[in-house]
């Protein structure tokens, strides 16, 4: 078992953005008998269509798709809320933060995986945020927090909001699990050089295997961790 990580909570934007960020550890969890829960919070489509909603049938097959990537993860719950792809700052705050206490309410975890704030995408910040705002720390909760990346997002922030990992999982096998778990998604891949695509998923697993020493590592940014001695 990964050390302190046996039941985690990973909380993404838009389907696909579990596996690329988090979805080597993921499995690196569940094979290791952990617990892992998943909340994806918008769409994922809407931003596509130009009357802003997204088509039903569609919908119901992105979301069959991301079912079968999460399966292969080793997910044990998966849920989706409805809110508008591309165009969460719209909502109220609150409101996605009441979703989110929600969700961890239920799952009780010892770890929460969500987006890094400084990523370029709205919607990763709004999630980020509201994460923080839900995990805020109270007696009896206080799950430590931690931030991934996404390639398409975060690579793009500006300098200043670039990620800085300073943890980080080997992946060994479970890396050719996460490429398998991108490729249900077969909408949303591109050819490489495209960062979301198979070959820079493993380019990016590469690069950062190489700073920790490893052959493929995903990275993460430990936001918060309460250690009791």
């Amino acid at each position: 078992m990964i050390e302190g990580l046996t039941n985690i909570a990973v909380i993404a934007a838009h389907p696909d953005d579990e596996v690329l960020g988090f979805g080597g550890t993921m499995h690196r969890i569940s094979s290791k008998g952990g617990a892992v829960s998943v909340l994806i919070l918008a769409t994922g489509l809407a931003a596509r269509q130009t009357s802003g909603a997204a088509d039903p049938s569609d919908l119901a097959q992105l979301r069959e798709h991301s079912e079968s990537a999460n399966t292969l993860l080793g997910v044990r719950d998966l849920q989706f809320a409805d809110f508008p792809d591309n165009r969460m700052d719209t909502v109220a705050l609150l409101d996605v933060v009441h979703r989110v206490e929600a969700f961890l309410d239920g799952v009780k975890p010892d770890a929460v995986f969500t987006h890094h704030a400084g990523d370029l995408n709205v919607d990763h910040q709004i999630t980020a945020k509201a994460v923080q705002t839900a995990c805020r720390s109270l007696p009896g909760f206080a799950p430590t927090l931690i931030h991934g990346e996404v390639l398409s997002s975060t690579e793009y922030a500006l300098p200043e909001d670039q990620i800085q990992p300073n943890m980080y999982v080997e992946l060994g096998s479970s890396l050719d699990v996460k490429i398998a778990a991108m490729a249900c998604y077969k909408e949303e891949l591109r050819a490489f050089p495209h960062p979301r695509s198979l070959d820079a998923i493993r380019a990016q697993a590469a690069l950062r295997g190489t700073q920790s020493g490893v052959s493929a590592a995903e990275a993460f940014r430990i936001v918060r961790k309460v250690i009791t001695l």
